[in-house]
This record gives C-alpha cells, sequence and structure tokens, in this order.
C-alpha cells in the first residue's frame, strides 16, 4: 500500500498540467473538496491541492503549445536525479526536462519510457513529498497501461529497482502485475501494469499513467465530475474484493480514476 514512509521508487508527488488552473481547482474542489493554495509568484503559479490541510496534489498552468496535453504526471522517489536521469536515456526512455534544483525543497526531471509514458522523478531536499496519501479523497494507487508489459517491468526496475509479482483476480479472470519498491514486498505494493490493448477505455489515448484517488462514494465523485463538465470514460463498476471504481477525465481531458475500496475484511 501506498505510505508516505517514501523510499526510492515510491509515488511521492503527483501534479495536474492544465491549460485553466482557475477552473481545474474549482473541478477538483467540487469532486474531492481539495483547496488549491498558490506557492507565490516565485513559482511560476504553481500551487498546492489540499484536502483539510494536507498536501494531496499540486498543479500549473501550462500555456497551450508549451508542454504536453492536460495530464496528470505521477513522481518517484530518486536518492539522485541526475544517476536517474542516466538510468533513463540507458533503457530507452527520454528526458524531456533535465534534473533541475526547486529552491531548496528538491530535485525533479521530466521523462518518458520508452513506450512514451510520461512520468517524473522528485529527489527530496527539505520537502519529502505528499503529507496524505491512501486515505480520503488522496492518491491511493498508480497504474501503468503500456504495450509491452515485459518490457515496462524490466525498464522501471532498471530505474527505479521496481520488483513486481502477478496478484490473482476474482472469479479465475486471470492475474494482474502488481509493483512495488525493493525491499518492501508485496505488502509496499502501489500500483499495477496493463497491456494497453487490453483496456480499451485507455487506449484511446495511448501509454500512460493512471493516478486513482480514494473516494467515500465512488458514485458521488462520478455524478459530481458530471456536473462540473468532466467526462465519465468508465461508469462506476463494482471489483469483488478490490472495491467500486470508475474512470473519469476533467473538462481539459487530463484522465484519473477514482475508487471507493473494499473493506479490509472483504480485501483479504
Amino acid at each position: 500500500m501506498l505510505t508516505t514512509r517514501y523510499v526510492t521508487g515510491s509515488p511521492n508527488w503527483i501534479d495536474l498540467g492544465t491549460p485553466d488552473i482557475d477552473r481545474a481547482a474549482a473541478f477538483y474542489q467540487g469532486v474531492f473538496g481539495w483547496d488549491f493554495v498558490s506557492a507565490g509568484p516565485e513559482a511560476g503559479g504553481y500551487g498546492m491541492f489540499r484536502s483539510d490541510g494536507r498536501t494531496v496534489a499540486a498543479g500549473m498552468q501550462v500555456e497551450p503549445g508549451q508542454g504536453g496535453p492536460p495530464a496528470w504526471t505521477v513522481y518517484f522517489r530518486s536518492a539522485d536525479a541526475e544517476a536517474t536521469a542516466k538510468a533513463v536515456q540507458a533503457g530507452g526512455g527520454t528526458v524531456l526536462f533535465e534534473p533541475m534544483d526547486v529552491f531548496e525543497f528538491g530535485r525533479m526531471a521530466v521523462f518518458t519510457d520508452p513506450a512514451g509514458a510520461g512520468f517524473a522523478t522528485w529527489q527530496p531536499g527539505t520537502f519529502q513529498g505528499l503529507d496524505l496519501v491512501d486515505g480520503p479523497n488522496s492518491l491511493t494507487w498508480a497504474e501503468l497501461h503500456t504495450p509491452d508489459v515485459d518490457a515496462a517491468v524490466a525498464f522501471y526496475h532498471s530505474v527505479f529497482g521496481l520488483e513486481s509479482a502477478e496478484m490473482p483476480m476474482p472469479e479465475d479472470t486471470g492475474a494482474y502485475l502488481t509493483l512495488y519498491p525493493a525491499g518492501l514486498g508485496e505488502e509496499g505494493m502501489f500500483g499495477g501494469v496493463v497491456p494497453l490493448d487490453l483496456d480499451p477505455v485507455e487506449a484511446e489515448g495511448g501509454p500512460g499513467w493512471l493516478v486513482y484517488f480514494e473516494v467515500p462514494d465512488t458514485d458521488a465523485a462520478v455524478a459530481a465530475a458530471e456536473r462540473l463538465g468532466g467526462t465519465v470514460r468508465l461508469a462506476p463498476v463494482e471489483l469483488e474484493s478490490v472495491g467500486r471504481m470508475a474512470k473519469l477525465a476533467d473538462p481539459f481531458g487530463a484522465r484519473f480514476a477514482v475508487i471507493t475500496s473494499a473493506p479490509l475484511d472483504e480485501a483479504a
């Protein structure tokens, strides 16, 4: 499970790139109850999404033509951003933004993997990462959709040391490949890998990481997203021993998912 006891390879930050941060902030406030707090003019409009005073994500306005499409980006903890960038290149990925200092808070860099899925890294300085994960209205899972699962697993192992294991799915529907940081074992799993051709909802958008947010009520979150101009990409569905989930996009097309996880006694 995700925790804030971050180790190398843990997702420790997420942020949203959007063409209209004010409207995006209003959308996520309506869906998750988040407040958006600017980091100040020196941060170029970057700011934090907070839930009950704790940082659960960040966001920034990206002008058209200055970056990719609106999207959520997952950051993985690194002890050395430069070494991570070299590992990305050696593994066939691309460095989009070279490692850079973010004041005294840490160092960041942005990449794509060999299939084109975007991700980033955060090397902590004075700032470790998100204040809240795996709680209400916060990041609870990250899922990679890729055309070549074996190649993706090998790449992320070479870059972050991530390990994988198969998790049996209910009713003999096959196995789901999970990811976790080296040394933590399966109890540290934070995400999974899905063949792109087996998920037509994600295949339309191409390879990428999909963030899941835990919510008290999936159907209520979906209704709020629709009311506020979002798109339902996959209507709420019940997954035995997992929970009730849905896939959405915000008004600008940034993809994400919501889930109301099954109680632990049901998931066991």
